[in-house]
């Protein structure tokens, strides 16, 4: 997995055009319609976005359409699900726990 990719996604403008992006295919001037800001500022993020592998772009006549590249996420999500893993364990080893402080603490009713 490229590090780099969460430094790319830190950045909030940038985070939010991988939003946008989801939705599908768009221009230069989309995204920047959207989030209000100016073209040559957002060129300058997709390009970061384009140098760490999040976004590839095609030319369509003078246009720049960009889209997401699904790799790096992919490669993101296995990442993560090594922690998802780690906290559904120490829950269920919770879920455990907490039955048998249940037991423990239930009156007893066998001692009538």
């Amino acid at each position: 997995m490229n590090i780099s990719v969460f430094g790319a996604l830190a950045e909030s403008n940038r985070f939010e055009m991988v939003e946008l992006l989801l939705k599908g295919p768009m221009s230069v001037n989309e995204i920047a319609d959207r989030l209000h800001l100016n073209q040559p500022q957002t060129s300058k993020h997709l390009k970061v976005l384009s140098d760490v592998g999040l976004v590839e772009v095609h030319k369509v006549a003078n246009r720049r359409i960009y889209k997401l590249r699904a790799r790096p996420l992919a490669e993101m999500d296995e990442w993560l699900s090594s922690f998802r893993r780690l906290w559904e364990e120490r829950f269920d080893r919770l879920d455990d726990y907490l039955a048998e402080l249940q037991r423990s603490a239930a009156p007893d009713n066998d001692s009538d």
